[in-house]
């Protein structure tokens, strides 16, 4: 075999795995928010059976790319899901302000009644105890966005839905994603000190949920489509390669002749 036989052979692999890429790509992406999503879960899981080292390795692997305040977390194995502050003017369960007060992590804090450093950084650090049970180590918007990005991603993947699906609108995208999000975001950053511009707002979970489901849905709408048809274009362009690069590697007729 000469040395040209074999860089065609390695070349026709990396456009055949390519190609393959470019087929399955809706399922890699699945399968990448589908454990970014879970991953936070097993967190609490295994704080509550005990395996307190691992479960604090997944948390500080979200650390960066969350605020995990507790206040603004789901709970697992413990009295109630969530733990809202008392701004959030959520009846029928006990606040966060009712819990942490009972808590020692806590008591550093002059007043976990009012926004302040003390408060942010007590309840990020702060994972959970038994009554309460523990935090999972993505906020509940965080949750509703790479939640719903994962089931778009999975409804994407239907091949009838993959050929006629189109990208949403930018109107809708910044009506429906960027909107909702954008306002309970900054209602409540612009209520709380330095800026203090109106009385403090503090969102519910279920306020929280819907504005990141939504955001999720609108981007994986925006984005999906449009790396589908990437796909398709570099589909086409991978299966001209390979034509050439195998119709390269075929006799001519004067070899075929001379054998």
């Amino acid at each position: 075999m000469t040395s040209n036989d074999t860089g065609r052979r390695r070349a026709v692999r990396m456009q055949r795995g390519v190609l393959w890429l470019t087929r399955h790509w809706t399922a890699l992406v699945a399968l990448f928010f589908g454990l970014y999503v879970t991953l936070p879960f097993a967190a609490p899981v295994l704080m509550h059976a005990g395996a307190e080292g691992p479960a604090r390795v997944i948390y500080a692997i979200y650390a960066p790319m969350c605020h995990q305040f507790a206040f603004r977390s789901w709970f697992l194995f413990g009295d109630q899901a969530v733990y809202p502050r008392e701004q959030a003017g959520v009846a029928g369960i006990g606040s966060f302000e009712e819990f942490a007060s009972q808590e020692a992590a806590f008591s550093a804090a002059a007043d976990i009644s009012s926004w302040s450093a003390d408060l942010q950084l007590l309840s990020r650090a702060f994972v959970g105890n038994p009554q309460m049970g523990y935090k999972v180590a993505l906020c509940q918007r965080d949750v509703a966005i790479y939640g719903t990005l994962l089931l778009f991603t999975l409804f994407f993947s239907i091949r009838h839905v993959r050929d006629r699906l189109r990208p949403v609108s930018i109107f809708l995208y910044v009506l429906l994603g960027l909107g909702p999000i954008g306002l309970d975001g900054f209602s409540q950053l612009l209520s709380v000190a330095p800026f203090d511009f109106w009385p403090v707002r503090e969102s519910t979970p279920l306020f929280r949920t819907v504005t990141g489901a939504l955001f999720g849905l609108m981007n994986g709408w925006l984005a999906l489509p449009y790396l589908e048809e990437s796909m398709r274009q570099t589909q086409a362009e991978v299966r001209q390669k390979l034509r050439r690069i195998e119709g390269a590697g075929e006799p001519s007729p004067s070899d075929t002749a001379a054998r």
